[in-house]
């Protein structure tokens, strides 16, 4: 699956959620919260393709999955971002 197509899946995935998805500038790759009961996921417009994919899989994670259906290859590739992501935070950042 091409990352355009990956992340198309993923931005219907947060509407699904009811998630706010908004892509803006800034210095910062993205995230969720919560304000005032309105779930909204942050992605820096200026990422490539595959690293809004990435935030937006990791962001819905932290929003929870459980209860939509997600297609098997969008479902192991937001595991496999998670993973790599909880990975990378036990490492921390290299010097």
């Amino acid at each position: 699956m091409k990352p355009e197509e990956r992340l198309a899946e993923l931005e219907q995935l947060a509407r699904q959620l009811g998630a706010t998805l908004r892509y803006e500038k800034g210095d910062f790759e993205g995230g969720c919260c919560i304000l005032k009961a309105q779930k909204i996921i942050l992605v820096n417009k200026k990422l490539a393709p595959q690293r809004k994919a990435t935030v937006l899989a990791v962001a819905l994670h932290e929003l929870g999955l459980d209860a939509v259906f997600i297609k098997p290859v969008i479902r192991e590739f937001i595991e496999d971002e998670v993973a790599k992501a909880l990975r990378a935070a036990q490492v921390g950042p290299t010097p």
